[in-house]
């Protein structure tokens, strides 16, 4: 099936965290706790994927406080972490939420994410991903991890699907022509 067509069966993003949503790095502070920096278009990116009536997630290998505070402050309600064995997970989300895999785009930049991108509707990665992630995904964004790269991928698939310049209408002003 072309990539064109895949794109407008997609309902669910499932995103892996480290990598995709930050840029990779680990930053711990003196009481041992992880820093994460995200980035705030990733964020809206999200929020307007939402907005569309459609589900966003995430499947992280590593547990983490920061994720779990990031995802409420987004209002992602799937957020599965501490799997290292992602696929199962991702199967199970997709099941439970009464879906198809050929709904799903997957987004992972590592070897852990490597079946969920195979097994997704449509796989995707970040430019920085590893080269068996880059070769098995169906799209590799221009945006580095942690750079912007969901942003990137939401709009590739809002406007795949024609929804974008809707979604985005009430970012304008309201007295534009």
């Amino acid at each position: 099936m072309k990539l064109d067509a895949r794109i407008q069966k997609i309902e669910l993003i499932l995103s892996d965290v480290d990598g995709v949503l930050t840029d990779g790095g680990l930053i711990y502070g003196h009481d041992g706790r992880d820093v994460k920096v995200f980035h705030v278009r990733d964020g809206l990116g999200i929020k307007i994927w939402r907005a569309a009536g459609f589900h966003f997630g995430l499947v992280t290998a590593r547990s983490s406080h920061v994720v779990k505070v990031r995802a409420a402050e987004l209002g992602i309600e799937l957020v599965r972490q501490g799997h290292e064995e992602k696929f199962p997970v991702v199967e199970q989300i997709v099941k439970d939420l009464g879906m198809e895999l050929e709904q799903l785009c997957y987004i992972g930049d590592d070897l852990a994410d490597l079946a969920c991108i195979e097994a997704a509707g449509l796989g995707a990665t970040v430019a920085d991903g590893v080269a068996e992630v880059k070769a098995a995904a169906d799209l590799v964004t221009k945006a580095s991890g942690g750079q912007g790269a969901v942003r990137e991928l939401i709009e590739t698939l809002l406007k795949g699907q024609h929804r974008w310049d809707d979604l985005i209408r009430r970012y304008h002003w309201a007295g534009r022509s």
